[in-house]
């Protein structure tokens, strides 16, 4: 599952709640160009090492909630973002310590999908005194819009299995399941389950049927807590699309985050693929 967390005081310290991918590392780069203080958690098994190289942190392991909760309040962090890849651990590999048992216990861990966990780990969180804020209130220049970008654009095909792919992928998160779907001339390859977005595209490549290729379509789930796992893209999913015989990846805009804008439309124009904002006003056209 992918971790984001409205609007906070700017000059408050940051406090990140590190995952694995780019996005912590941003985030820490964001906090250095507007010279607000920042403070790590990261997370062994997660969190990539260099993201923390030259930044104030603590390694904490995912189940000592206590001890995550002490540091944050110790180093003076008020304020909270959630950013980066993480993998849900089961129980037994969690090894929750005495206060990490008791948020456990009153959430419901072994009940819920993604978002309904996130979305009660935020409530607990904020009764600890945190403001959780989104991703997208700090990287603002990450949210996707509408339209192209680069180059290529989807054809009457591509057009048609996008919208398939929208209707598919918010049906999927009426359940809490998951936020993305590929579709190849109308017939759905796959669903975005546990697995996440690269392990879905790697397992619909052997799938693809001959003529026009598939496309990778990315929804926010409806009713979903906007500060936690808002789809995401960059140019290694391109990569990854373009490897699996896709011809496309549309993404929700205004509601999904995008790696390396520049590096993503130049990888897609490299590579022949679009990629797309879509709207629920474009979805119904």
């Amino acid at each position: 599952m992918t971790l984001a967390t409205s609007a906070g005081a700017t000059q408050t310290k940051l406090g990140i709640l590190a995952g694995g991918g780019t996005l912590p590392a941003r985030l820490v780069e964001r906090c250095r160009q507007t010279g607000r203080p920042v403070f790590v958690v990261a997370f062994p098994g997660e969190t990539d090492p260099a993201t923390v190289a030259d930044v104030p942190h603590a390694w904490i392991r995912l189940g000592a909630a206590g001890t995550i909760l002490d540091t944050l309040h110790a180093e003076g962090v008020r304020t909270l973002v959630m950013a980066g890849g993480m993998r849900r651990p089961s129980l037994l590999t969690l090894r929750p310590d005495l206060r990490g048992a008791r948020i456990l216990a009153k959430i419901g861990m072994r009940v819920m999908g993604d978002d309904g966990l996130l979305a009660a780990l935020i409530k607990e969180l904020e009764a600890e005194g945190f403001a959780l804020v989104g991703i997208d209130a700090v990287l603002t220049d990450a949210v996707a819009v509408a339209g192209a970008y680069g180059r290529h654009l989807p054809d009457e095909q591509a057009a048609r299995d996008i919208a398939r792919g929208i209707e598919v992928a918010q049906g999927l998160g009426r359940y809490d399941v998951g936020q993305a779907v590929i579709v190849q001339q109308g017939m759905v390859l796959g669903v975005e389950a546990a697995e996440g977005t690269d392990a879905l595209i790697d397992r619909c490549g052997p799938l693809r049927r001959d003529g026009p290729g598939g496309v990778l379509v990315k929804a926010m789930k409806p009713g979903q807590e906007k500060r936690a796992d808002l789809p995401t893209i960059g140019p290694r999913t391109v990569e990854r699309a373009a490897a699996a015989g896709l011809v496309g990846i549309a993404i929700e805009a205004g509601s999904s985050l995008i790696v390396d804008r520049v590096a993503l439309i130049e990888v897609a124009d490299r590579l022949g693929l679009f990629v797309t904002g879509w709207t629920p006003e474009t979805a119904k056209s």
